[in-house]
C-alpha cells in the first residue's frame, strides 16, 4: 500500500497506514450490514432466536410465534439467505435450524446478552 497523505496534519499518531491497511473491503462491510439488516425486524430477531434452540418445521414455528406460515416462510427465507439459518428435509417437511457458524453464534450471544440488558429479568 502506497503512502496515505491525508489533507489534515493533526499531528497524531500515524497509524492511519496501519489501520487502513487492515480494514476490510466495502463489500465486506456490505455483507455484514446485509446481516445487520436481516436482524433489523422483531419477528425476524425471534425467529432466529427460538431457531438457536430448536430445530422445527414451518408450521410449528408458526404456532410458537404465533404468524401465519407465509409470513414465517418470509421471515425464513431472509434468514437463509443471509446465511444465518440452515434447513433439511425429511420427507415433505423442511426442518429449520440455525447455522453452525461462527456468524450465527456471535449473534445469538449478542441477542441473548442485550435481551438480559435490555430485558432484566426480576
Amino acid at each position: 500500500m502506497s503512502e496515505i497523505h491525508l489533507p489534515h496534519d493533526h499531528n497524531h499518531d500515524k497509524n492511519h497506514e496501519k489501520t487502513l491497511a487492515r480494514v476490510a473491503a466495502i463489500e465486506d462491510f456490505t455483507m455484514t450490514a446485509d446481516v445487520f439488516k436481516q436482524l433489523g425486524d422483531g419477528s425476524r430477531l425471534r425467529i432466529f432466536w427460538l431457531l438457536c434452540h430448536c430445530e422445527d418445521c414451518v408450521l410449528n414455528i408458526s404456532a410458537m410465534v404465533n404468524m401465519s406460515s407465509p409470513a414465517v416462510s418470509h421471515h425464513l427465507k431472509q434468514l437463509k439467505s443471509a446465511g444465518l439459518i440452515t434447513c433439511r428435509r425429511s420427507g415433505k417437511e423442511m426442518y429449520y435450524k440455525a447455522a453452525d457458524t461462527k456468524q450465527s453464534k456471535l449473534l445469538h450471544t449478542t441477542i441473548e446478552q442485550l435481551m438480559e440488558i435490555i430485558c432484566p429479568q426480576d
